[in-house]
């Protein structure tokens, strides 16, 4: 029977795994296996825990988020609310004092006109004065008398 390289090596391999068998070798990488294993499985586990803590962090942003969405809503709401009592108010304010400006106009127009008119009296009391002077100066001459008005009215009023 003639032996070649490869039946040696297959016995060295034989061999080389009964010694590993014998001296326990595969115990020892079953334990390094589970070993692995178990630490995987932590890390898996923490993972997870990580993963829903920040998923509840994340939910929490987010009704924070929402809560500060509607409190800026309000916070809108009653400062338009206040913007149009300050516009009502200064609406009410301008129309008061429109209305006492408008009123203080009209007085001072009044009193103009209550002025003019006692000065077209006055002036109109002086040229009739003037006329019956003249007129009595003159002598009462009938239709003379008139013209003679007449005339000195257009004069005064140029």
């Amino acid at each position: 029977m003639h032996f070649d390289a490869e039946f040696y090596v297959a016995v060295g391999f034989a061999i080389f795994l009964a010694v590993l068998f014998w001296v326990g070798a595969h115990s020892k990488l079953t334990t390094l296996i589970d070993a692995r294993i178990n630490r995987i499985k932590h890390e898996l586990a923490e993972a997870e825990r990580l993963r829903v803590e920040a998923q509840s962090l994340l939910d929490s942003f987010e009704s924070k988020r929402a809560e500060a969405e509607t409190e800026a809503k309000a916070i809108i709401a009653q400062a338009k609310e206040e913007a149009e009592l300050i516009a009502q108010e200064g609406r009410r304010r301008l129309d008061e004092f429109m209305a006492r400006n408008v009123k203080q106009v009209e007085q001072k127009i009044a009193q103009a006109e209550a002025q003019a008119t006692a000065e077209v009296r006055a002036a109109a009391a002086d040229v009739a004065v003037m006329i019956a002077e003249g007129i009595l100066s003159k002598g009462v001459g009938g239709h003379d008398f008139i013209a003679a008005g007449i005339d000195q009215i257009k004069t005064l009023g140029h």
